[in-house]
């Protein structure tokens, strides 16, 4: 298998598959890349993307393991081989669409599926992070080396494991001429903030808080288990935010919290919707004056977050936004009111598919890797020095 790889990395060109799941738990995205050079000099081209959602139930499951007091470890055993199986699935499916094989893949790069992370010590708990959907069951069942577990190697040099992917934005989206921020909406947000002509340590990235996380779980609860998501923010259009409960939610201490930060479903799960879904209730709140809340926090968090941890840094002239958010149009617009200096574009217009974008980022870290080339971003994780992220699997 070295010579495998040895002839992997001899290619000028390479087909790597990138797969993502993330905090959303919507399914496994997976995008075929074509990737030439490496590190900055890495360009790319999108060849085919395929989603392979999760069932209801296997959502449900998931949502259990990440959380503390409906976790269990025999769950998490059996559920990172079944995710194995998934994710085998799902390079599988996007091959076949493309109209290739496997054989013509060289590379699978999977971030796997996080069910804990804690980025800083806790009381009974050390630094360390978790994602599921074991690298050699990838490999076994579809023939192809596998690289994954990112995150681990950052938080070995004093990182947080996150958020990874504004590496790959800087590749993407930096321009000679204006500042940008790049902003992720899954089920978490996250946002990079890239100054005009910007060498990578001046990139400034964090976790901005929820993204899609709380508006699924509400979407999922009150419409009693009928839809997961609510589509195009049409939902939230038909409300009105509540203004009291919204500055009890922006509260939250995590906003306070300067970056480096990172943060995810540990903290913003199910059993957060739970509490607050709960104080709307006792409010007396329409559903769709709660979807309107929620939309406005996860879209009132990340200004306020601009406003007081990257405006007084650089300039910024565009929002470049990702991820499932950039699809729900009252989001959207509301982002665009809260931040009238700033024009406000989704990556697609770019030439980036904002679904595809995460895929494409686990695609280049595993080029990366396997040329032995540093893929974290210190300035955004927090980590002491550049580190290779990621482990291998062979399939032989």
């Amino acid at each position: 298998m070295i010579n495998t790889l040895n002839a992997i990395t001899a290619k000028s060109a390479k087909l790597v598959i990138g797969l993502m799941s993330g905090t959303s738990l919507d399914g496994i995205d997976a995008a075929i890349v074509r990737i030439e050079g490496v590190g900055s000099d890495s360009r790319t081209k999108l060849l085919h993307f395929a989603t392979l959602p999760y069932e209801d139930g296997l959502r449900e499951r998931l949502k259990e393991l990440c959380t503390l007091d409906r976790s269990n470890t025999a769950g998490v055993c059996s559920m990172n081989f079944e995710l194995g199986r998934q994710f085998a699935d799902a390079v599988r499916k996007v091959v076949a669409e493309a109209g290739m094989t496997l054989a013509d893949i060289d590379l699978v790069s999977s971030h796997g599926q996080t069910v804990w992370h804690i980025p800083a010590d806790e009381p009974g708990f050390v630094r360390s992070t978790l994602q599921i959907g074991d690298l050699s069951v990838i490999a076994k069942e579809t023939g192809l080396p596998v690289v994954g577990d990112y995150r681990t190697a950052d938080m070995a040099v004093g990182g947080q494991g996150a958020p990874l992917t504004p590496y790959a934005d800087y590749l993407l989206f930096r321009d000679d001429r204006r500042g940008r921020i790049v902003q992720n909406i899954g089920g978490i947000g996250n946002c990079a903030a890239i100054p005009a002509a910007a060498r990578p340590e001046q990139v400034v990235a964090f976790d901005t808080g929820p993204g899609n996380m709380l508006i699924d779980q509400a979407v999922y609860q009150l419409s009693d288990g009928a839809r997961s998501y609510d589509d195009g923010g049409a939902w939230a259009a038909q409300g009105e935010a509540d203004a009291r409960l919204l500055g009890e939610m922006l509260r939250h201490p995590y906003f306070r919290q300067p970056p480096v930060k990172t943060t995810g479903r540990e903290m913003f799960g199910k059993a957060y919707a739970a509490e607050w879904l709960g104080k709307a209730a006792a409010r007396g709140l329409a559903p769709e004056d709660v979807i309107a809340t929620f939309t406005a926090f996860t879209a009132q968090s990340i200004a306020d977050s601009y406003r007081d941890f990257l405006f007084p840094l650089y300039a910024v002239e565009e929002i470049i936004v990702s991820g499932g958010g950039a699809r729900n149009a009252t989001l959207l617009r509301q982002l665009g009111e809260l931040l009238p200096d700033q024009r406000i574009l989704v990556s697609d217009e770019l030439g980036v598919s904002g679904d595809a974008k995460e895929a494409i980022a686990f695609a280049l870290f595993a080029n990366n890797a396997i040329h032995g080339v540093a893929n974290n971003l210190p300035s955004a994780t927090g980590a002491e020095v550049p580190v290779i992220m990621g482990k291998l699997a062979f399939p032989g």
